[in-house]
């Protein structure tokens, strides 16, 4: 009988060593899946920010092109206090509503369009880049002059 114990006690040994061995890469590749969808959610939200703020920024300026240039700032400044770096932004600001007549309802739209890299995390298989996009729009004041 003990015979028999120590053949299966001989069987199990370096199992668990052989069971962490091919576990380990799908966890790590697990593990950093969610990091990778935290990140994305983070910049979505940054990048979504941004445009709501430029285009209040803009809303607020008196002329066409004192609003692109409100807006645009702004970006900048949003993405920069988010840690966000984007590689390119682009940034579009719809002054269209300033040529509304007073009186009349008018909006400013901004469009942000940020490519975000994600090859420090080095997945294989997954894109190291992820263009984000976000649409904000913003009332111009209907009685204020233009």
């Amino acid at each position: 009988m003990n015979h028999l114990v120590r053949l299966t006690t001989d069987r199990q040994r370096g199992s668990a060593t052989l069971e962490l061995a091919i576990l380990a890469p799908a966890l790590l590749l697990l593990l950093g899946l969610v990091v990778l969808a935290g990140r994305v959610q983070v910049a979505a939200g940054a990048v979504e920010h941004a445009a709501a703020v430029a285009a209040r920024d803009a809303s607020l300026a008196r002329t066409p092109a004192a609003a692109q240039a409100t807006g645009t700032v702004a970006v900048d400044r949003e993405l920069t206090a988010q840690n966000l770096r984007c590689a390119p932004v682009t940034v579009v600001i719809d002054t269209s509503g300033f040529a509304a007549p007073v009186g009349q309802p008018a909006t400013v739209t901004a469009t942000i369009a940020c490519t975000v890299s994600f090859a420090d995390l080095a997945l294989p298989g997954l894109p190291g880049a992820r263009t984000l996009t976000a649409h904000a729009t913003s009332p111009l004041d209907s009685w204020r002059t233009r």
